[in-house]
């Protein structure tokens, strides 16, 4: 059993390797990306105030500003019914509700996206690399994807309620 200068030596080396891994990482970091992804289709390449007339504030905030909404915030994370979860900015078929699972996270999961309707991109915002993924078709930012989801795929998209439209069967 550790004495207590031993467990304050190493609570003080935790700490300051804490402190200089962080500064390392803001200061070697590349630029933060601030805004949605580049739209494939031309038609969705819109201005930010045009953005901002067609979505909801919290909507815009997520799509095209790459924000977080809080978990368990959002009715769609209950959502059971048969369907398909749409990009809220431009309505492009993402996630089919069979590939909908519960991941206890607060925000609605799936383990596969429609063929076609994500693109992704490294995203270091929390300083370790992260695979962000966004709408396809309008470039709107919808979460993040990690690797400890369900089979068949292993995959969790997790996706930002706000940035959805679903559409029942």
């Amino acid at each position: 059993m550790p004495s207590s200068f031993e467990k304050w030596l190493l609570s003080r080396r935790s700490m300051l390797f804490a402190t200089i891994s962080g500064l390392v990482g803001v200061f070697r970091a590349p630029k933060q990306v601030a805004a949605a992804s580049d739209p494939s289709d031309s038609k969705w390449d819109l201005s930010d105030q045009e953005w901002k007339k067609r979505l909801s504030s919290d909507s815009y905030q997520v799509l095209r500003r790459e924000g977080t909404e809080p978990p368990f915030t959002s009715e769609l994370n209950s959502e059971k019914r048969s369907g398909i979860y749409h990009c809220a900015g431009c309505d492009l078929s993402l996630f089919s509700s069979q590939a909908k699972f519960d991941s206890g996270t607060g925000w609605p999961s799936f383990w596969q996206p429609l063929p076609g309707a994500i693109d992704t991109k490294v995203d270091f915002k929390l300083i370790v690399p992260r695979t962000e993924y966004h709408c396809s078709r309008c470039g709107g930012h919808q979460g993040h994807v990690f690797n400890d989801g369900p089979r068949p795929t292993g995959k969790r998209y997790c996706n930002n309620g706000v940035a959805l439209r679903f559409q029942a069967a």
